[in-house]
């Protein structure tokens, strides 16, 4: 009996974790809404609907201006419809007779809401918890031997000049260079910031950002673990502006690999892996962990929707921009179906990188 009621308090507490990350991702895209929703109200785009979620409707709501919102039964998206968003419409208020650069900024509004958010995030977790870094957990013997720099204990603040966030900046920051060469470091030893030079025991050429057994093997080192770091009030507002380009950064850096084919497509996922590796981070590591994931979500969120694929934000503006600079638009039709193959092609990319997971 108490075998089953453990296990129903298991299973109670998976489905919480997985609940929390629904909400995460469901905030994050309402957030993302709501930033085209109010840059049309302030310029006054004629908006048909702002539904939170997918799917049939569970509640709906008309306004006396025919605007109608409405929560929906799939918790995973949510739009703001405009009038005449695809199509050539007779009202001054619909999307496409607005002035070209109010509707860039309409488009553009998604990803910048997302954007402060993750800030905001970030700054929460930097205060509360401090910013992260990495500490020295085990050094290679041979490496502890012939003097390497790095002790057990130490936390590695900045190398080579480069703060350091994630294993990704560690990456960047021996990024081709040589056995043998010599780089300074910042570490934090016993409560006090120490200025160190370490010899890299081998070469720093990385296959992709995955590769962290180069890594550690370049820097004498066994095994790194994450902890966070406390700084002032400025550092942490500073620091935060930082990291969340360093997000940004790595999301680029993802995409250049993938195109070069040295990371796979089993490396991504889609909606069902994000909410996972959520409900993971937020059992793994609590507020901390949910803070973090929250905010990288939303950096990811901001920079994807900007790209210059059919169907995103990015995409859209760059029609706008054309028309903008051509005095007519092109085809609304043409322009249509582009964006319609563009949401195909987005859906069963994301649906094939969620099933490469099971793999």
């Amino acid at each position: 009996m108490e075998h089953l009621l453990l296990s129903f308090a298991s299973v109670m507490q998976n489905i919480l974790y997985i609940l929390l990350a629904v909400i995460v991702l469901l905030v994050m895209i309402t957030v993302h809404e709501f930033g085209h929703y109010t840059a049309g109200r302030v310029f006054g785009f004629k908006i048909e609907e702002f539904a939170i979620g997918f799917g049939p409707k569970l509640y709906s709501r008309k306004k006396a201006d025919g605007e109608v919102f409405s929560v929906r039964a799939l918790p995973l998206g949510g739009f703001c419809a405009f009038a005449g968003e695809d199509e050539d419409d007779g009202d001054p208020a619909a999307f496409n007779n607005k002035k070209p650069w109010q509707r860039i900024i309409v488009l553009v509004a998604g990803a910048f809401m997302n954007y402060v958010l993750a800030i905001v995030l970030i700054v929460a977790m930097f205060g509360i918890y401090g910013q992260p870094s990495y500490r020295v957990e085990e050094v290679e013997p041979a490496a502890a031997a012939a003097g390497q720099t790095l002790e057990v204990g130490d936390v590695i603040l900045s190398l080579n000049g480069r703060r350091i966030y994630m294993a990704t900046d560690l990456m960047k920051s021996i990024d081709n260079f040589s056995a043998g060469d010599t780089l300074p470091v910042t570490v934090l030893r016993n409560g006090e910031e120490t200025e160190l030079l370490v010899e890299l025991v081998s070469d720093g050429n990385f296959t992709n950002i995955e590769d962290t057994g180069t890594l550690l093997r370049a820097l004498g080192l066994r095994a790194l673990r994450s902890v966070n770091v406390r700084e002032g009030f400025w550092g942490t507002i500073g620091g935060s502006f930082e990291y969340s380009f360093r997000v940004a950064g790595t999301i680029f850096t993802v995409l250049g690999q993938l195109l070069t084919g040295k990371l796979g497509l089993s490396s991504l996922g889609g909606t069902i892996t994000t909410v996972t590796v959520t409900a993971n981070a937020i059992r793994t590591g609590g507020l901390n962990y949910l803070l973090m994931i929250s905010s990288f979500i939303g950096v990811n969120l901001a920079v994807f929707n900007l790209l210059p694929i059919p169907a995103l934000d990015g995409s859209r503006v760059i029609f706008t921009v054309i028309e903008w600079i051509r005095k007519k638009p092109l085809n609304r039709k043409v322009e249509g179906a582009i964006h319609f193959a563009g949401l195909i092609f987005l859906v069963g990319f994301a649906i094939l990188v969620d099933v490469l997971q099971l793999f």
